[in-house]
């Protein structure tokens, strides 16, 4: 049995850092605010779930495993405003990722609701297998065993697929900018999300992934790959496509903001 967790399915999946603001409308979903508000405020509760839809949009009508991709993440409310009309404007924040296990539909609470399990201990062994975690003991001034060699090269190559990945993000978001009218702004504050996420792979890795302009498939197939090496490298590839598909066709499907601020209909 996995956790039961408050379940929220969008048009696209949510990464783990990445912000996302809502318009809450739908009579279900403000009983979820409500419930979430009326929670410790700080305590570690105020969250649901964030799964991209696969196919329609009455989940409730299909089989989940048909109408929902399996790997979502949580969203965690940062702020909260309450609107004229009992709808609410939120903020949150990409937090946990999770493994969606089954789908409860039911008349208390309205909203649907997500068994799942978490992907935590998944990341850190995918992590740890990728840097060659198991490294011998020795004493000091010993010389380096094989594992630690191996553990340096390693951490090593990650970082210079990470600053490949940076630089090819870098010249992706300018080449949108110039092709997309009154995109400085966009390109300003990407550059700042680049500069804080440098030092760190999984963080860059996160950052390019929700920020690219790419397809829910390829978006969904970074979020569900636990090894941040793995993901940094799918990314380089589609980031190369990306720009071979911008410098050929010229043009930019849609301004950068629409996808690093995503909205939703509910």
């Amino acid at each position: 049995m996995g956790e039961l967790i408050p379940l929220f399915p969008l048009g696209r999946p949510l990464f783990p850092g990445a912000v996302l603001p809502l318009q809450i409308f739908e009579p279900r979903y403000r009983r979820l605010i409500r419930d979430l508000m009326a929670l410790p405020e700080h305590g570690d509760r105020r969250f649901f779930g964030v799964v991209a839809i696969r196919q329609g949009w009455e989940v409730e009508r299909v089989a989940p495993a048909a109408a929902l991709y399996d790997i979502g993440c949580t969203a965690r409310l940062r702020r909260v405003q309450a609107q004229p009309d009992g709808g609410f404007r939120v903020v949150t924040v990409g937090g946990e990722r999770f493994r969606l296990l089954d789908v409860v539909v039911g008349e208390e609470p309205p909203y649907l609701q997500a068994e799942v399990e978490w992907l935590a201990e998944e990341e850190a062994a995918e992590e740890a297998a990728g840097d060659v975690a198991s490294v011998a003991d020795g004493s000091a001034g010993a010389l380096p065993s094989v594992d630690d060699l191996a553990t340096e090269v390693a951490r090593g190559s990650l970082d210079v697929l990470a600053r490949g990945v940076g630089d090819l993000f870098t010249r992706y978001v300018a080449e949108v900018a110039d092709l997309g009218a009154g995109a400085t702004g966009d390109e300003a504050e990407a550059a700042v999300r680049l500069a804080a996420a440098a030092d760190d792979p999984s963080a860059l890795s996160w950052l390019v992934a929700s920020s690219a302009l790419l397809t829910t498939e390829d978006r969904q197939a970074l979020l569900a790959e636990s090894a941040t090496r793995r993901r940094l490298a799918v990314e380089s590839r589609l980031l190369r496509r990306e720009l071979t598909l911008l410098q050929t066709l010229g043009a930019v499907p849609a301004p950068l903001q629409q996808f690093t601020s995503p909205m939703t209909v509910n």
